[in-house]
């Protein structure tokens, strides 16, 4: 069993035949949806939409609906994703009665209000390399294998330095810090090659159920809550190569890893495997070096989760639950 997820690890080129795809979703009388959540991505947002919409929409009617839920950029990210063909959402617009927080699992959990799709893909606006496999592929083991519920990315990560692009070196916060994590806790989980990759697809009718942390917790929340509730057969990954997008500094990913740690315990208390003995603090410690001094500089990260988006009777009215 602990090895199950391996073989539910597919390379992308096996649901490379779209047309295909599409008489599943047919047959099975699916909708789907995709999702770009964005903050100031305006120099990759049109090309990303322009891709996939050719591909997946005209070419092939794979996707029903292209979406942007932006977190008020302040360029001029809405505009070009509307001069795409995207629909566009301002993420503190939607719900707006349960207020609105900084983060990226915000945009998504609001995402599920105003799509329309029974699966949902959810893709970064960041990518330089996009191709259509960042959604077929995802798309391939749901619309193939109906007990698979969650399918996540994974691939190559470039890293950027002073002396170039080295083919590998991305995803630095899971090698040292989630995979540790995971093997300790939820050794199945483990199996995941990009645990905190920000491509992957869902049904709605888990994804509804589900809690999403507002900020950097949201990929490692979701996928140790999915464990717990469906089990390691609702899961599966595919390999799609190669991603290029930006790469963050150490500073950056030094909050990324508070946030997550942040999740981590909360779910590990939820679920038994820890107890905390004293209450977290809710800023982020960084040393800004200034001269022969260090400066601490705090950063207040919200640990605030959003509730499972069936328990709104909003959405149970929308979507007839």
């Amino acid at each position: 069993m602990a090895d199950e997820l391996l073989k539910k690890t597919w390379h992308c080129t096996k649901f490379s035949d779209i047309g295909a795809l599409v008489s599943l979703k047919e047959k099975k009388n699916l909708k789907i949806s995709l999702a770009f959540p964005t903050l100031n991505e305006e120099a990759t947002i049109g090309k990303e939409i322009l891709i996939i919409r050719t591909e997946l929409m005209d070419r092939y009617p794979l996707l029903d609906e292209i979406a942007v839920i932006d977190s008020s950029s302040k360029d001029n990210t809405c505009k070009v994703a509307e001069q795409f063909g995207a629909k566009v959402f301002t993420s503190k617009r939607i719900l707006s009665k349960y207020g609105s927080f900084k983060g990226k699992g915000e945009n998504l959990w609001k995402s599920l209000y105003v799509l329309e799709g029974d699966i949902i893909v959810w893709v970064d606006a960041d990518i330089s390399n996009i191709s259509p496999k960042f959604v077929y592929a995802l798309l391939g083991p749901l619309l193939e294998n109906d007990r698979i519920s969650y399918v996540k990315a994974f691939y190559e990560r470039p890293l950027r330095s002073t002396k170039g692009i080295t083919s590998s070196g991305g995803g630095r916060v899971t090698e040292i810090l989630v995979r540790p994590l995971f093997s300790l806790f939820f050794p199945e989980l483990a199996r995941f090659i990009q645990p905190l990759s920000g491509e992957y697809a869902g049904r709605r009718k888990l994804l509804e159920r589900l809690p999403f942390s507002v900020g950097y917790g949201v990929e490692l929340g979701l996928l140790i809550d999915i464990l717990e509730m469906d089990g390691i057969e609702a899961l599966a990954q595919v390999d799609l190569d190669m991603r290029i997008h930006r790469n963050q500094s150490t500073e950056a990913l030094g909050r990324m890893s508070y946030g997550i740690l942040q999740t981590f315990f909360e779910r590990a208390e939820k679920y038994g495997k820890s107890k905390l003995l004293s209450e977290l603090e809710d800023r982020h410690i960084f040393l800004e070096r200034q001269e022969a001094e260090h400066r601490v500089i705090k950063t207040e990260i919200s640990a605030m989760q959003r509730p499972p988006m069936i328990t709104l009777p909003e959405y149970c009215t929308r979507f007839k639950r």
